[in-house]
């Protein structure tokens, strides 16, 4: 039985700060953009790679028209779902 657990604050960020945890990121990211790729009608998707308390990154694509494709068909959540993420609404 467990009687007590302590975060070891400085232990998750090493881990959330580490090649490995950017390597992983970099490649969900690269292939959600993939995925969408096959949706955008030929537009331009870019995957920027940056770093908070810890590895990120962004999927753009680069067409007036993307925010209709996301609001009609979720181009961006379906991309992302088919790769194992789960979507969620931000919350404040």
């Amino acid at each position: 039985m467990l009687e007590s657990f302590r975060l070891d604050s400085r232990g998750v960020r090493e881990v959330l700060l580490s090649q490995e945890v950017r390597t992983v990121v970099d490649g969900l990211a690269a292939s959600i953009a993939d995925h969408v790729r096959g949706s955008a009608g030929g537009a331009t998707v870019v995957v920027r790679s940056y770093t908070t308390d810890r590895g990120a990154a962004t999927v753009e694509v680069q067409d007036a028209r993307a925010m209709s494709w996301q609001a009609r068909d979720g181009i961006l959540t379906r991309a992302a779902g088919s790769v194992g993420l789960e979507v969620k609404a931000f919350q404040r």
